[in-house]
């Protein structure tokens, strides 16, 4: 079984506001008598479910085509934190010890890509210290940032990028229960770009009984 944890990209999903949404430009078309059918996009590279690069918060930092695939492949743990609307997730908000190497946390704070809401949850710094402290490489999130929609010091991006932690924005985790999974969230090697659309997929991992 998979769980496919990407919004389909339409022109109706939303784009962070005032960033470029997703349009769709058809140049040839078997419909009018085209040989083929042959279009091109375009849109933010933080549509979706995405994955920043450190080079989106840090100066002279990485690019996404330059961040080693194996952050974004291997075993990971989905969490439901307590979650308030507007409010950052500190971690004694976890209620449980965290035992995977990459994290998804599930805040149920912006539940709908297609109708945007500016009051989501967000992640305490001292969050993703707490998780780097545990050995997590990754964290991803059900909403468009680990920063509140107001910050403009982003503080738990600077959290990230002095772990060299990678993240996932913009997952859709509804109905996925917790516990532990295989992740397979590869970006695009978008050279020099400071993000990638990622096809976000769990493969729930078989624990050996014990008798």
């Amino acid at each position: 079984m998979l769980w496919d944890i990407s919004p389909k990209l339409t022109g109706q999903i939303q784009a962070w506001p005032g960033d470029t949404p997703l349009s769709r430009q058809i140049s040839l078309d078997l419909a009018r008598g085209d040989s083929v059918t042959l279009s091109s996009l375009s849109a933010s590279v933080h549509l979706g479910a995405h994955a920043d690069a450190p080079s989106h918060y840090g100066l002279n930092a990485p690019s996404i085509d330059e961040r080693p695939l194996s952050l974004y492949l291997g075993p990971c743990e989905v969490i439901s934190p307590q979650a308030t609307r507007g409010r950052r997730i500190a971690p004694k908000d976890l209620l449980r010890n965290v035992t995977a190497a990459r994290v998804l946390l599930r805040t149920g704070t912006f539940p709908d890509p297609y109708n945007w809401n500016t009051d989501f949850a967000a992640l305490e710094p001292s969050l993703i210290d707490h998780l780097h402290e545990r050995g997590v490489c990754l964290v991803g999130v059900d909403t468009p940032s680990v920063d509140l929609f107001e910050s403009q010091d982003l503080p738990a991006h600077a959290r990230l990028l002095a772990h060299d932690m990678a993240v996932l924005e913009g997952l859709v985790l509804n109905g996925v229960p917790d516990g532990t999974y295989e992740l397979i969230a590869l970006p695009l090697p978008l050279g020099g770009f400071d993000a990638s659309p990622v096809r976000a997929i769990l493969r729930p991992l078989k624990v050996a009984s014990h008798k």
